[in-house]
């Protein structure tokens, strides 16, 4: 009688757990331009269904708490749109799409940008992030925000990725027990879940591209500069940028080729100007691999995860069949010596550039130093720190001003040994048009108790150098998406984007969420 009653209410919940159908599922950017464009939706329409989709599938049924607050200006937005789109026509390919935003990003109107701090609630910014303004200028429809690891992970070294003071914690669309990784936790798992069509992160060591990676997407990380960083909270000048995360190559370009712009206020930017590119189409060539030579950096980023190397020695074999030279090994020789000096230069910029990002905030925060941000956490512990404290905080705080000599060796060594001893040095040896490796290992159980679990990744060298990357689906372990990392020599986006859109092309790993309880585990209701 027990097992027939166990089995009666298993057969019920797979009745009533399968998602509903959904009109928007895995639409690109340009076949919600098409709709539009022939009539069968509105920007205004396409807006409602994704608002509908945040209720049904964030908000309740899997709770993936992704989205952090909805822009209660969207549906207006797009209304504009759509009479501009009828008066004037389209401005370009993101007009009246809905994007997500990570919420360490300025919009100057009614929604706040926190970082997912408490501390940050209170009023909107003064003003939005130039990246911002470049996006309303394409006509794209400011979603919402989405939710992230508070303070970009910069908080805690026991932290838990997706969690915030604010959001609580963000979880993973294919298995709702695994991690979503970050900080761009909440735009990784909305974009996956269909909440939207594209999305911005922010990345100073993984922060796009392990997300992308652990919920089936693209993500690009660009060359330091070539996306502003005015009004974005910060960790590091010399590291931070924000990127594209998308289901698709096609879609992750256009929304980055939106975002770039020269902006006087952002030095790094300003070096930008001659590799600014209007629109990356001529990149998208599915046979872009053909002829291409290709390194594959093995040491430290393979053998931690014998299912994710067997599905990167997969993606070798399909990118030689596409007709790519694939050197075998390629090895960056200073992979395993960046982590210290990386972490003496984060600490002290951190402690700077938050000082100079809160300054500019005014009266519309609470908080306007990193010392008085360790002050709030400890009055508000018991909202702000129920699982983790903030030992990086603390350590930043004791660092001097960026004046200090110590601060000065690390960031000419770390540099070093990323650039000239490292990418550089390893792509000019062998003739590469781009190094290849594991974005990172599949998903990790949440854990709030002990904190992030992962294998292994490939971001630091990129990251530390100011590099490009780009991770794309490279298939799937036990239901758990895995992604390949292309990385690049400065300012090669464009070569990067051809190459894994030609990848892309000919492999198409990219599939929809299930909403499952965990790995191989049944199906969660998307609504109740």
């Amino acid at each position: 009688m027990l097992r027939l009653t166990v089995l009666c209410s298993l057969l019920a919940l797979a009745a009533q757990t399968t998602p509903a159908p959904f009109p928007l599922e895995e639409a690109t950017v340009s076949q919600l331009q098409e709709w539009m464009t022939s009539g069968r939706y509105t920007a205004r329409q396409i807006t409602e269904l994704y608002l509908t989709r945040i209720e049904e599938i964030d908000r309740r049924g899997p709770e993936l708490r992704s989205v952090i607050e909805i822009n209660p200006d969207a549906a207006s937005i797009a209304d504009a749109l759509d009479a501009e789109r009828r008066t004037r026509g389209a401005r370009g390919p993101l007009h009246g799409i809905p994007v997500l935003i990570k919420d360490n990003i300025d919009t100057g109107d009614h929604m706040q940008t926190t970082a997912g701090s408490l501390a940050l609630e209170g009023h909107p910014a003064p003003a939005d992030a130039f990246l911002v303004q470049r996006l309303r200028a394409a006509g794209a429809v400011i979603l919402g925000k989405t939710n992230l690891s508070e303070w970009a992970n910069f908080r805690s070294t026991h932290s838990s990725s997706g969690w915030s003071g604010r959001g609580g914690q963000v979880k993973n669309p294919y298995a709702l027990d695994r991690n979503p990784c970050g900080s761009s936790s909440g735009t990784g798992a909305a974009i996956a879940a269909n909440l939207a069509t594209i999305g911005v992160g922010t990345e100073t060591d993984g922060s796009i591209v392990c997300p992308s990676a652990a919920n089936g997407l693209v993500g690009i990380k660009p060359t330091l500069g070539l996306i502003s960083r005015t009004g974005v909270v910060p960790i590091a000048h010399s590291q931070d940028t924000a990127g594209p995360m998308a289901r698709t190559v096609t879609d992750a370009a256009a929304l980055l080729a939106a975002m770039t712009g020269v902006d006087p206020a952002d030095a790094d930017s300003t070096r930008s100007r001659a590799h600014i590119v209007q629109d990356y189409a001529r990149s998208l060539k599915a046979d872009a691999l053909k002829g291409a030579r290709i390194g594959v950096a093995r040491k430290q980023y393979f053998g931690y995860s014998a299912p994710t190397d067997r599905l990167i020695d997969r993606a070798i074999a399909d990118m030689k069949a596409q007709g790519a030279v694939i050197v075998d090994p390629a090895n960056i020789p200073t992979a395993s010596k960046m982590d210290a000096c990386e972490n003496q230069v984060l600490q002290y910029e951190f402690k700077a550039d938050l000082k100079k990002y809160l300054d500019a905030r005014g009266a519309s925060v609470r908080v306007h130093s990193l010392e008085d941000l360790i002050a709030f956490n400890t009055r508000e512990q018991d909202r702000e720190m129920p699982y983790f404290g903030q030992e990086l905080f603390i350590q930043a705080q004791a660092k001097g001003p960026l004046t200090t000599p110590a601060y000065r060796a690390a960031l000419t060594r770390c540099r070093a040994l990323a650039r000239q001893q490292g990418i550089d040095l390893v792509m000019q040896q062998h003739n590469l048009d781009a190094l290849i490796a594991p974005t990172g290992s599949p998903a990790w159980t949440t854990d709030l108790v002990n904190g992030d679990h992962f294998l292994g990744a490939s971001s630091t060298p990129a990251a530390v150098a100011g590099y490009p990357s780009i991770t794309v689906p490279a298939g799937d372990v036990r239901g758990l998406p895995v992604g390949l990392a292309f990385i690049g020599r400065a300012w090669s986006e464009p070569r990067l984007i051809a190459l894994a859109y030609a990848y892309e092309q000919a492999t198409k790993h990219r599939h929809a969420p299930e909403f499952k309880a965990g790995a191989d585990q049944e199906v969660v209701a998307t609504t109740k």
